[in-house]
């Protein structure tokens, strides 16, 4: 699952959710502006930046992180400072990292201990959101992404009962409906639009390019996953190709240890 391009959606359409992550009020979210960061001459990217529109308001930078990373906590300092020298504003600012677990946060920390001690950095757990006492639709949302899937339709059918319930505006339910559906996709992606659509009582299928793109993705990742359990029954890459309909290369590169 693309988690970057996932998050950057919910921030986009539920954006008191990443104030929620940070027991902050959500109201703050007003005061913010989020968007994603390049600094061209840099030729580097933050995932997800809210800039705020009072001066006294600190800047947040949002990174999201599924994969252990010894040298994560280098870029992402790096980044950040980068970004604070190249712009004008002059708001203090504060860092924001979000790990699936605690197992996955295993950037070297030592040169960077005064800064991950203080209150410059927040490091959120999705698995240990049940702390949060708020249960709004947002952060059940963040939760869905790491829900097993053995309980993921179900968890996500509740979730769209409680948009329906919750949120008058059609268009901002359709978005977040629309939303839940694309995790579900990443995380079953055996699962067909057809499928889907009738699991939420959808009337038609959504035929928006970002949506095909994603479920094109989807059945992707999932034949990625199938292949080392077809090598160990003894077909060869040709034969898993052909059964696949992937390109022999694919199949080759997913089976390379990595480094």
């Amino acid at each position: 699952m693309k988690t970057d391009s996932i998050f950057y959606r919910i921030f986009q359409s539920i954006p008191t959710t990443f104030f929620e992550l940070i027991n902050q009020p959500p109201q703050l979210a007003s005061a913010y502006q989020f968007s994603s960061v390049e600094v061209k001459q840099l030729a580097f990217r933050i995932d997800g930046v809210f800039l705020p529109n009072a001066a006294e308001l600190p800047i947040y930078f949002a990174e999201v992180q599924f994969q252990p990373d010894k040298k994560f906590y280098s870029r992402l300092f790096t980044e950040i400072f980068n970004y604070l020298d190249k712009t004008e504003l002059t708001n203090n600012w504060r860092g924001v990292v979000i790990f699936p677990n605690r197992s996955v946060d295993t950037g070297d920390t030592e040169r960077y201990a005064e800064l991950l001690n203080s209150q410059r950095v927040t490091r959120v757990y999705l698995n240990e959101l049940s702390s949060i006492e708020t249960s709004s639709i947002g952060i059940e949302t963040v939760k869905l992404i790491i829900e097993p899937e053995s309980t993921a339709t179900t968890r996500a059918i509740e979730i769209v009962n409680s948009v329906r319930q919750q949120i008058p505006d059609v268009a901002t339910t359709r978005e977040i409906i629309q939303l839940i559906e694309t995790i579900l996709i990443y995380k079953l992606p055996r699962l067909s639009q057809e499928e889907i659509g009738r699991m939420f009582g959808s009337n038609e299928l959504k035929q928006t390019r970002f949506y095909q793109d994603v479920f094109e993705e989807g059945k992707q990742e999932g034949k990625l996953e199938t292949i080392p359990q077809l090598l160990g029954l003894g077909l060869s890459i040709e034969q898993i190709a052909q059964a696949l309909g992937l390109d022999e290369q694919v199949v080759r590169q997913a089976v390379q240890p990595k480094s």
